[in-house]
């Protein structure tokens, strides 16, 4: 055990002692669309009501844009529980979402770049 704030909640050798389900009341299915690649972005606006405490560690991670694979990799939880409590702070206007932004397609076909990449693995193997 640590004297981190969440070690009463983790135990080095059992992992979580809270199931990734639990906290999210058994919820499966977010209110609001996200998918991996979603960026989240904290409002500076807080829950009326306390919502837990995985709710408050996903908001102190969306102090700049983050997209919600990596909110679900820093909270070591499954992608659909970090879904909804994420939703849930979209509901509570406490985060605001935004899509990626498209690669331009030239640049996934520019096959100078591509050959010059193939070279340098083929240096390496």
């Amino acid at each position: 055990m640590t004297d981190e704030p969440d070690a009463l909640w983790v135990d080095d050798e059992a992992g979580h002692l809270v199931r990734p389900y639990t906290v999210v009341e058994g919820r499966t299915r977010p209110s609001t669309h996200f998918d991996l690649l979603t960026l989240v972005l904290a409002t500076g606006a807080r829950p009326q009501t306390y919502l837990g405490p995985e709710h408050e560690q996903a908001l102190d991670l969306c102090g700049g844009p983050i997209s919600v694979a990596e909110v679900a990799a820093h909270m070591k939880l499954p992608a659909v529980v970090t879904k909804v409590l994420l939703a849930d702070l979209v509901q509570h206007e406490a985060l605001t979402t935004r899509a990626p932004r498209a690669i331009e397609s030239a640049a996934l076909t520019d096959r100078e770049t591509l050959e010059a990449v193939l070279r340098g693995l083929r240096k390496r193997l």
